[in-house]
């Protein structure tokens, strides 16, 4: 990165660790909600360590890292809230995400290498669909108010990245929740409005299937044309769904 995308980056960076510093201290109660519905779900028990995760990965890159992709996934699981860990897709997802770009040489992409993660929220829960848990009107369990506003701080900070790193693609995975009623509908939103006025960055944004249960793989196998380059067909599935849900 030339010195203005490195100070616009590093900037950006800060700004995503300090919207996890603030929800954390500003939602004290965040913690406890969580570890009741870790506790009360029938998946395997763990402990909360870190309620709003910050991706740390973000701290290794350096000017001269040569990042070739941003990826959105929705928001942080039982691995990625791990003390030992706070990485974003370092679960079964991230595995699966890492085998495909092996698997694809012809990408030119080392996923741990040359792709910035993020997500549409930092706030943790054992599956996405729990963030509903977490947004009951009337009761201390209400923390909508938070997940609403880090999805749009979270889509200002992906704008804020992609200016910075542009021209460079941007892979949102994840697409179902991001509809309107959905538990993301406020990140879409958000991005409608940030990118209304950014038409050459509209067009490197693409929208996915999950890596998870391997969604994504099995998609693009079933959507790619016979003999279609794997880059085009890609271009082609991503921008489909975009225009989609993002109308664009």
């Amino acid at each position: 990165m030339k010195k203005t995308a490195w100070k616009n980056f590093t900037e950006a960076r800060d700004r995503f660790k300090s919207l996890t510093e603030d929800l954390s201290r500003n939602y004290p109660g965040l913690q406890a909600a969580q570890q009741k519905l870790v506790d009360s779900r029938g998946g395997p028990a763990y402990p909360v360590e870190t309620p709003v995760v910050y991706n740390n990965a973000l701290d290794d890159i350096r000017p001269e890292t040569n990042i070739s992709l941003i990826l959105v996934a929705d928001n942080p699981g039982r691995r990625e809230q791990a003390a030992e860990n706070r990485r974003y897709l370092v679960g079964p997802s991230g595995k699966i995400a890492e085998k495909f770009f092996r698997e694809h040489p012809g990408l030119e992409i080392n996923f741990r290498q040359n792709v910035i993660i993020i997500n549409k929220t930092p706030i943790h829960t054992p599956r996405t669909v729990e963030l509903w848990e977490l947004c009951r009107p009337g009761t201390q369990a209400d923390f909508s108010a938070a997940i609403v506003s880090s999805q749009q701080t979270m889509a200002e900070i992906l704008l804020d990245l992609h200016r910075c790193l542009a021209p460079i693609p941007v892979w949102i995975t994840g697409y179902s929740e991001m509809k309107k009623g959905g538990i993301f509908e406020a990140y879409t939103e958000a991005l409608k409005k940030l990118y209304k006025r950014q038409r050459a960055r509209r067009e490197e944004v693409f929208l996915f299937r999950h890596f998870s249960m391997n969604q994504f793989t099995i998609d693009l196998n079933q959507q790619k044309k016979p003999a279609e380059p794997l880059e085009t067909a890609l271009k082609r599935i991503g921008a489909a769904y975009r225009m989609r849900i993002l109308g664009w």
